[in-house]
């Protein structure tokens, strides 16, 4: 086998994979989302009671994502129990939302659809869909699957009970 010129074969190189949400460097300190309000300050992003002076002004990845309706979670909720226990269900899932999303406000629900036995929610982070997930098996049972796709960039939650 020839390794040509300089005594090595030729290889293919693997392209890195883009996620278009995901910031590659750090912002401007302090950042303001014009959104949703949320800073970017010490290097993470976070809640603040009061809007920093002349912060650099940007659409955060969180409010990009709910504006491009492209989610990075999907929890997907079947069961009969959902009729009967819905409001119970829904205030602990909403509960732990807000939980995650204090913390890290980039982790937050998009878009929650209701059929009788059957709930779609949408994320805008992996982290904030595995936690809700996670919670709804603890508390109900059930049977929780956890799919990761885009090299841990996306997850799909699903519950059946």
């Amino acid at each position: 086998m020839d390794k040509g010129l300089y005594g090595r074969r030729d290889r293919l190189v693997r392209e890195h994979q883009h996620d278009t949400y995901r910031e590659e460097g750090k912002w401007p300190e302090p950042t303001l989302c014009v959104e949703c309000g949320a800073v970017f300050v010490n290097g993470r992003w976070t809640w603040q009671d009061e809007s920093p002076l002349d912060a650099n002004e940007v659409t955060c990845p969180a409010c990009r994502r709910m504006a491009d309706d492209y989610p990075a979670g999907t929890i997907d909720l079947q069961s009969s129990f959902l009729e009967q226990h819905g409001e119970e269900v829904r205030n602990l899932i909403l509960n732990e939302e807000q939980a995650e999303k204090q913390e890290h406000p980039l982790e937050r629900i998009m878009q929650f659809r209701e059929e009788p036995d059957h709930w779609i929610i949408t994320t805008t982070g992996i982290h904030v869909a595995r936690r809700i997930g996670e919670a709804v098996a603890r508390a109900y049972q059930g049977r929780l699957e956890l799919a990761y796709g885009d090299g841990e960039k996306s997850i799909r939650v699903s519950w059946r009970r």
